[in-house]
């Protein structure tokens, strides 16, 4: 028996790995994220697999179920939202798995920060703007974020934020901002990325709660930085006529020698 933890993407669910939907489709017990993943993902479980919610139970109600599974000699597919090394609480349950005894595997998933940039068109690392992505959160009641890594902090740097799990906090958020990437920094909010309800508003900082507007949804992620939507950069070098790669050697003296 196999615990097989499964980012299955920002919610579009061909976005789903294939990798990812064999597992689904193999295993007898599916144990999911009511709460965000869509029912188009539990569509590939196999008939008469047991679907549970883990949403309304607590971490020692789910390992319930999965003891319950390995006592049954049964695989369970765990199911998470987009890609599991961000806050997924995979963490604290590999921690019990291997304590018990219990294998598992972890099979990546697209991240939902990686499905709001494509929904907005943008490459979040610009040659001269910003070549630095910092994932974030706000401070919250399930995980604080310790001080170090506060908000103001990583602006400093001027790298592209993606911050996750803050909209309810916009204010706060765009507060801490302004003083380092000013009024006119370009922003966004996506909900929902890559599924049938995707919502996006983009707005300068300075005005971006205003266009939010009260009470947003909380499946949202917030994006700041000068590379968004960005037209007037320098083109990489990576693809520049003089520059010399390995796979295209320049000049008599190449630094990487055609056969080398």
């Amino acid at each position: 028996m196999t615990v097989h933890f499964v980012g299955v993407g920002p919610g579009a669910p061909d976005l789903l790995t294939l990798r990812g939907r064999d597992i689904i489709a193999a295993a007898p017990v599916c144990l999911y994220a009511g709460s965000l993943i869509p029912e188009a993902i539990l569509a590939f479980a196999p008939p008469g697999a047991r679907l549970v919610n883990s949403a309304p139970l607590t971490l020692d109600e789910i390992m319930t179920v999965i003891g319950e599974a390995h006592a049954r000699g049964e695989d369970i597919a765990r199911l998470h939202s987009g890609d599991l090394s961000v806050w997924s609480a995979m963490g604290e349950q590999i921690r019990r798995l291997e304590q018990l005894g219990v294998p598992y595997t972890v099979t990546p998933g697209v991240p939902s920060f990686a499905a709001a940039a494509a929904a907005l068109g943008a490459e979040l690392t610009l040659p001269g703007l910003s070549q630095s992505v910092v994932l974030t959160r706000a401070s919250g009641r399930a995980s604080p974020v310790p001080g170090a890594e506060a908000l103001a902090a990583f602006a400093a740097t001027g790298a592209t934020l993606a911050i996750h799990l803050s909209i309810h906090v916009l204010d706060n958020v765009v507060a801490e901002l302004l003083p380092h990437y000013g009024p006119d920094c370009p922003a966004a909010v996506v909900w929902r990325a890559s599924g049938p309800n995707e919502c996006i508003v983009r707005a300068p900082l300075g005005r971006l709660a205003a266009a939010v507007g009260a009470d947003p949804e909380r499946t949202a992620l917030i994006l700041v930085g000068h590379t968004l939507g960005a037209r007037d950069f320098a083109d990489s070098r990576l693809y520049a006529a003089d520059y010399d790669r390995r796979f295209r050697p320049i000049g008599p003296s190449p630094r990487f020698p055609e056969g080398a």
